[in-house]
């Protein structure tokens, strides 16, 4: 099952363990994957003699992960292969005290402070890209609180399971068997919804000491990257507050347009930008979410969720966008349950199924494309008069024969039963006529909204909330720059945003030795 190549690599990721662990599985002698998990576990095993596989009598199909004779908080219902291998490596590194993704201290203190007893389980698809994340994050938070209990599922081998709860798109996240997350999400976003839901003991994370810098760069982009390294290069003191570096880069499955780089992805690109981040003095805070921005003399004061607060003269937004919604009644309540974002994630949950793709930019009619491989039917809308996707993947998209485009074509309503999307209702612009498209799902791909709120009443944006910049990157208020999908700039492109970051940089500097901060 693991290549030699492979073993080797693994023996490299375990060979300075400290601690014994044991993968202690219960299965039944006539579950139909029953091989298939012993084989990985067991070879996974063999290539560290700190790790065991005890085999126990079950009924199904699960496995625990125990530390030195002690179960952790982590429980598996799957064979973690795919891309949810990388997640069983993880959870052994990390019960060890080690591995690169594991939270700063006080990102760790918001975990404590969760109250009560917290059960998670987390529905994933082995071929989606965007669960390793959530699982991770999960695992991660079991270990740091010991109140928090995280069970990963594979949908595929316990389908009766998943179709029961009406799940149609993953990672779904229940808490408690209350639905509360699917799709894509970082470490913050998750601790948020928990903190939400459960409550936090404030007396853990009761530092409110500020922390000064001379430049604060929000956001850990493109744009954002490039803001602090250039900053950095200047001998400034330089942060970065960032839900994680990387930004929306990190869901890009293939970059092909980046200058002198032919082809990489979106997860190479964004481990290159913190390693490159990471060769200068800048203090890097992912995993915070700003809450509030005030002014104060010539500092700018930033209020972190969980009370941190940082102040500095220059602030640098490159905060980017994320993925529009339709903004109509039951998206929300639909979201994984034949509302869906990502076809690579969600797609095998409508095979055979009719669903439909609305929005016919690039990311639209590759959406498209790829359904159309999967589903019985793929409807295209676009509200325009014509596609807007590059030509090479309108002719790809013609060529398919179960793909209707529709142009001019306005989506009016989501229609369901209470439990799942049933339909679309659609408006033809060119006539006024309304029609219902019955189907099992749709996949939005409407492009981007810049992430200012936060900023809203601080800085001068436009009616569709990017912030107003001048070809020096500064805003309205002196020492607030933006760069990046975030501001007006044109063209919403990696590169764009690489030197629009550096550009603020200079600016942010140009203004310091000039006396013009505010």
């Amino acid at each position: 099952m693991l290549d030699n190549t492979l073993k080797d690599q693994v023996k490299s990721i375990f060979v300075n363990l400290s601690s014994s662990f044991i993968f202690d599985v219960y299965v039944a002698d006539d579950h139909e994957s029953r091989q298939e998990l012993l084989e990985l576990l067991e070879e996974t095993a063999s290539c560290s003699e700190k790790l065991q596989v005890r085999l126990n009598k079950g009924n199904n199909l699960e496995f625990y992960l125990l530390k030195d004779g002690v179960k952790t908080g982590m429980k598996f219902r799957m064979v973690p292969n795919g891309h949810e291998f990388s997640s069983l490596l993880l959870a052994v590194l990390n019960c060890d005290g080690k591995g690169k993704n594991i939270p700063d201290e006080f990102i760790r203190n918001r975990v404590k402070a969760l109250k009560g007893k917290i059960n998670i389980t987390t529905y994933v698809s082995l071929t989606c890209t965007n669960c390793p994340d959530v699982v991770q994050t999960f695992n991660l938070m079991s270990l740091i609180n010991p109140n928090i209990r995280h069970e990963t599922v594979d949908g595929a081998i316990n389908r009766e399971e998943v179709d029961s709860l009406k799940i149609q798109g993953v990672p779904a996240v229940f808490a408690d068997g209350e639905f509360i997350h699917s799709g894509k999400a970082g470490f913050g976003e998750l601790l948020e919804k928990l903190e939400t839901k459960y409550g936090i003991d404030e007396t853990v994370n009761s530092n409110k000491e500020k922390k000064e810098y001379d430049v604060l760069v929000v956001g850990g982009g493109p744009a954002g990257s490039a803001a602090a390294i250039y900053s950095a290069r200047k001998g400034l003191k330089v942060a970065v507050l960032a839900e994680r570096v990387g930004g929306q880069v990190k869901e890009t499955v293939g970059i092909e347009n980046l200058i002198s780089v032919p082809k990489t992805t979106g997860e190479k690109l964004a481990n290159d930008l913190k390693t490159h981040i990471q060769t200068y003095p800048v203090d890097i805070f992912e995993n915070r979410t700003v809450e509030k921005v005030e002014l104060e003399g010539r500092n700018k004061i930033l209020h972190v969720k969980g009370g941190e607060i940082y102040t500095a003269p220059a602030l640098i937004i490159a905060t980017g966008a994320s993925w529009r919604r339709l903004g109509l009644e039951g998206e929300t309540e639909y979201t994984g349950k034949g509302v869906a974002f990502c076809p690579h994630c969600d797609g095998p949950f409508y095979k055979d199924k009719p669903v439909a793709v609305v929005g016919g930019g690039n990311s639209g009619i590759e959406a498209a494309i790829d359904l159309a491989g999967i589903c019985s039917k793929v409807t295209v809308l676009e509200f325009l008069e014509d596609l807007k996707a590059d030509q090479v993947l309108q002719e790809k998209l013609k060529s398919l024969p179960n793909v209707e485009v529709y142009t001019n074509s306005q989506t009016t309503a989501l229609l369901g039963n209470g439990e799942k999307l049933t339909g679309l209702k659609v408006r033809n612009r060119r006539n006024g006529e309304e029609r219902v498209i019955e189907l099992d799902g749709v996949f939005i791909q409407i492009g981007l909204k810049a992430n200012s709120s936060v900023f809203n009443g601080i800085v001068k944006t436009n009616p569709i909330g990017e912030i107003e910049i001048d070809r020096y990157c500064r805003t309205d208020v002196p020492g607030i720059y933006a760069a990046g999908d975030v501001s007006t700039v044109p063209y919403k492109q990696i590169i764009i945003s690489m030197g629009e970051g550096a550009k603020a940089a200079l600016a942010a500097f140009d203004d310091r030795i000039r006396g013009l901060l505010g």
